[in-house]
């Protein structure tokens, strides 16, 4: 048999044989379905889908097993687990801890997407969530060797997880682009919202040393600043329109 080509069709009378052949349906049906839901409802949807996957792998081999290949321990990471410095920030400890972070990520979240649009926000989550692991991991296997030191920057042996950091990172940024917007401490609290960050970053390192509660302080602090860096970046290229923000949000 001949193949089809024999025929010495020229460029252009390919191009039109090919595509007529293709059916581009398939691909806009799938770019669809992932635009018609925000980067922070797919966000949300991913946090809970690795929480379900990974409470039924608990159960089918242990949480040992499964902690040591998603978790983030800074003895391990620096033995060559570098891929939990990703798989850390989508694994949630509870479902109390995955039901804070998701419903301060639907809040904080849908409220910076409007503002600086999707692309930005996925690589601000992404890479204040890298920053927030590093943080912790550097920070606790230099200085968490001793009993105080576990207390203030972590233990070198413990496991994190959590996507709290890269949440951080987006009340950081809120608190350079809305300093004076008014939100709720733990959902109570009416406070401004540069005077929220801080005092929520003081208030969870606070019970973390003194009632040795296990929150990841240095995660969270790696997170804010990126979170303020991005802010500050912002609010200097685009002074007008931060400007307007700013103002709008001001009362």
């Amino acid at each position: 048999m001949e193949p089809w080509f024999e025929n010495k069709l020229d460029t252009k009378e390919i191009r039109k044989y090919t595509s007529s052949r293709i059916d581009k349906s398939s691909f806009e049906k799938i770019s669809n379905i992932t635009r018609s839901y925000s980067l922070t409802t797919w966000l949300i949807i991913i946090n809970i889908a690795v929480f379900i996957i990974s409470f039924i792998a608990i159960g089918l081999t242990s949480p040992e097993k499964v902690f040591s290949f998603m978790a983030i321990q800074p003895n391990a990471f620096f033995s060559g687990t570098f891929w939990t410095l990703i798989t850390s920030m989508f694994m949630h400890a509870n479902l109390t801890h995955l039901f804070v972070n998701m419903l301060s990520l639907f809040f904080i979240g849908s409220f910076i997407e409007r503002l600086i649009g999707r692309k930005r926000l996925f690589w601000l989550y992404m890479i204040s969530g890298i920053v927030a692991g590093l943080f912790f991991v550097i920070l606790a296997y230099q200085f968490g060797n001793t009993e105080l030191g576990a207390k203030i920057f972590g233990s070198p042996e413990i496991y994190a997880v959590g996507a709290s950091g890269a949440i951080f990172a987006l009340g950081g940024l809120l608190a350079v682009l809305t300093p004076n917007l008014r939100v709720y401490v733990f959902f109570i609290i009416p406070m401004k919202m540069w005077t929220a960050m801080i005092a929520l970053l003081f208030i969870l390192w606070f019970a973390s040393v003194g009632a040795g509660l296990p929150f990841g302080n240095t995660a969270h602090l790696g997170g804010l600043l990126v979170g303020l860096t991005y802010g500050i970046y912002l609010k200097n290229k685009y002074k007008r329109k931060t400007a307007i923000i700013r103002k709008y949000f001001s009362h």
